[in-house]
């Protein structure tokens, strides 16, 4: 029986593990989570190669350097999207091995019954924590931007409403209420828009980051954000 009711308090008074894009929902759990809980680390899935994280396409330097400003550390792995699943499984088990008791990860539209995080941790033997589930996109983002954090849009779907332009701006206030007049989920919840998170309340230092030329696949268009080492 799951165990939906409990998902955005999964976290309190239990150590976790949280999945970690680097991105604003999974700062902003992760946030949430720490206000209640004990961290044990951060796992970040990578493409095949090693070489970007799965999720947002970021070099493993930087999401290094934001685990070390964070102050835990990432358990961090390759795979492809065919061993996906056997590989953050995987991960999941070190890090309850290590008294990991809870999966944290920023899912705010999940489904209440079915949902493939729900499965993974009870295979594993963990309770989840989904501290945004459900939450209102704007309250959350709205939430984000008051907390202090800094993000930079570094991922766009052109065909979703987004532009180049969009492409290495800050989330503020007055941006998302551009967002929205656009017609954009102020999460990017639909797929428009991934972001950076380089500064913020859990953050001991600003992550120093150099933009790069912009990419182009299909409907998207990237900005590829590079550690700086100044």
């Amino acid at each position: 029986m799951t165990e939906m009711n409990n998902w955005r308090n999964g976290a309190a008074g239990r150590k976790f593990i949280a999945s970690f894009s680097g991105g604003k929902d999974s700062v902003l759990a992760l946030y949430k989570a720490m206000k209640v809980g004990e961290p044990l680390g951060l796992i970040v899935m990578l493409e095949e190669e090693g070489k970007r994280s799965r999720s947002h396409g970021m070099p493993p330097e930087l999401i290094h350097a934001q685990a070390e400003s964070i102050g835990l550390p990432a358990f961090t792995a390759a795979a492809s999207w065919a061993d996906y699943e056997a590989v953050f499984i995987d991960l999941l088990e070190q890090a309850k091995q290590q008294g990991a008791e809870v999966l944290v990860t920023g899912d705010l539209d999940m489904p209440a019954t079915g949902c493939w995080q729900d499965g993974i941790t009870q295979r594993v033997g963990l309770k989840l924590g989904m501290p945004l589930w459900e939450m209102d996109h704007r309250e959350a983002v709205d939430e984000f931007i008051h907390l202090g954090f800094v993000t930079v849009v570094v991922t766009v779907n052109l065909s979703l409403g987004m532009t180049e332009d969009d492409l290495g701006r800050t989330l503020t206030h007055e941006y998302v209420k551009e967002l929205e007049a656009r017609g954009i989920d102020p999460c990017g919840e639909g797929g428009e828009f991934h972001t950076t998170v380089i500064d913020g309340p859990i953050f001991k230092h600003p992550i120093p980051v150099r933009k790069c030329e912009i990419l182009r696949h299909e409907n998207y268009a990237f900005l590829p954000l590079e550690l700086d080492d100044i």
